[in-house]
């Protein structure tokens, strides 16, 4: 499952860096997309992959910490998705305004030369 899941976080991320290089707008905001969703599955894998593992503690006695989830990337990983929700949200909005003033979406401004 390691495998899998370094597999997908790596496809990620080298989705979005190429994504992000590419000339448009629309394109660079899809990689940016990509990117945060590669650091949300590797900030979600440093709990440790434990399927099946209880996610609060009991109170009483003695317990062994390897037998429950980690809830610190839980919530960190909740408060990234809301962030980059909020951030695609407005570089939309910018794009729009963006193309609407220039006439293209080109990340530059101009369209290519040839």
């Amino acid at each position: 499952m390691e495998v899998i899941l370094s597999l997908a976080i790596g496809i990620l991320c080298g989705s979005g860096v190429w994504l992000l290089l590419r000339p448009r707008t629309y394109q660079v905001i899809v990689g940016l997309c990509l990117l945060s969703y590669a650091v949300n599955l590797f900030i979600f894998s440093m709990g440790r992959l434990s399927p099946g593992a209880a996610p609060i503690m009991p109170r009483d006695g003695m317990i062994d910490p390897a037998q429950y989830a980690d809830p610190l990337p839980q919530a960190l990983v909740l408060t990234a998705i809301v962030i980059s929700f909020a951030t695609t949200a407005l570089f939309l909005v910018v794009l729009t305004a963006a193309r609407g003033m220039s006439g293209t979406d080109h990340v530059d401004g101009e369209e290519p030369r040839e």
